[in-house]
C-alpha cells in the first residue's frame, strides 16, 4: 500500500497552480517562436519544397568523394537555397528556388562535368495548394479529435483539459521546429498528425481513470500514469532510435519525422500529467464537480 501512495504525495505537494505553471510557459513561448518567426519570416516553420516549390537536382558522388560546396555553386548560375550531402552514397542534394527550370540546371551540371543522378521540381502554384491541403487536413484532424472527446465526456472541464493538451503538443513541436530550421515538409505534416493521436490517447486513458474507473482521484491518476508512461517512453525510444539510424543513413524525411515525434512525446508527458492532471483535480475537488 505504501507504494502506491507515493504519487498521492507528489502531486499533493504541488498546487494546481503549480503543476499548470510549467506547461503553460512552455506553451507561451512556443507560441512566442512561432509568432516572431511568422513576423520575420512570413511563416511560423520553414517550408520544404513541396511547399514553396522549386527544383532539386541529385548529383552522384565523383571518384575522390562528395562533390565539393564550391564547385557546386561555380556550376551552376543560380544560387542554391541548400546544399545538403547524404552519407550513405555520398551524393549530393542541391535545392533551387522557385524560377529555375529543371533542363538548366541539367545541362549546367552535365557541362561542369557532374553526374545528375536525379532532378525534381515543384511549381509554386502546385506547392500553395498542397500548403493549404496539409493545413486543412492538420485543422479537420484537430475539429474532428475535438468533437469526440466532448461526445465521449460530455463534461466541459476534463474535455478542455485533454484539447488544450494536444494543442500544446503540437506548437511545441512546430516550435522547436522553427528554432532547428527543420522543413515542414509532408512527412513532418503526417507526424503532427501521429501526435495528435498519440496525445489524445494518453488524456483520454488519464481522464477515463479518474472520471469512469474506481478509486480515489491520486489512486485512478497512479493507475493511468504507470501505463500511459510506459507507452510513451516506450513510443519515445523508438523513434530516437529511427531519427538518430536515419541520420546515419542520410536519410533527411525519417530523421525529421524521428525528431518531431520525439519532441512531442516529450511534451506530451509533461502536458499530460502536470497539466491535465491540475485541470481533473480543480474539476474534482474544487470546480463544477464539487
Amino acid at each position: 500500500m505504501s507504494d502506491r501512495r507515493l504519487p498521492t504525495l507528489e502531486y499533493t505537494e504541488y498546487t494546481n497552480r503549480q503543476l499548470v505553471a510549467v506547461p503553460l510557459a512552455v506553451l507561451i513561448v512556443a507560441l512566442a517562436v512561432l509568432g516572431g518567426m511568422w513576423v520575420v519570416t512570413g511563416s511560423p516553420v520553414t517550408l520544404g519544397l513541396e511547399f514553396t516549390g522549386g527544383t532539386e537536382i541529385q548529383l552522384a558522388a565523383t571518384a575522390d568523394g562528395p562533390v565539393a560546396e564550391s564547385t557546386v555553386r561555380g556550376a551552376f548560375g543560380a544560387t542554391p537555397a541548400s546544399i545538403r550531402t547524404i552519407p550513405g552514397d555520398d551524393s549530393t542534394v542541391v535545392t533551387f528556388g522557385e524560377g529555375v527550370e529543371a533542363t538548366e540546371l541539367e545541362t549546367q551540371a552535365q557541362a561542369a562535368g557532374l553526374t545528375v543522378a536525379s532532378v525534381s521540381s515543384v511549381s509554386a502554384s502546385f506547392g500553395g495548394e498542397t500548403q493549404r491541403l496539409a493545413v486543412y487536413g492538420v485543422a479537420i484532424a484537430f475539429a474532428g479529435m475535438s468533437l469526440i472527446v466532448f461526445a465521449l465526456f460530455r463534461v466541459l472541464v476534463p474535455a478542455v483539459s485533454i484539447v488544450v493538451s494536444a494543442f500544446s503538443d503540437i506548437m511545441i513541436p512546430l516550435a522547436v521546429m522553427s528554432l532547428l530550421q527543420i522543413e515542414l515538409t509532408l512527412g513532418t505534416v503526417a507526424a503532427l498528425l501521429m501526435l495528435i493521436g498519440y496525445s489524445v490517447d494518453s488524456d483520454i486513458l488519464l481522464t477515463t481513470n479518474v472520471l469512469r474507473r474506481t478509486g480515489d482521484f491520486y489512486e485512478s491518476t497512479y493507475r493511468a500514469r504507470t501505463t500511459g508512461v510506459t507507452m510513451t517512453i516506450t513510443s519515445i525510444v523508438a523513434m530516437f532510435v529511427m531519427a538518430v539510424v536515419a541520420f546515419l543513413f542520410g536519410i533527411d524525411l525519417l530523421t525529421a519525422i524521428g525528431v518531431v515525434l520525439v519532441i512531442g512525446l516529450s511534451a506530451d508527458l509533461m502536458n499530460t500529467y502536470l497539466l491535465n492532471v491540475a485541470m481533473l483535480r480543480w474539476y474534482k475537488f474544487t470546480g463544477v464537480a464539487r
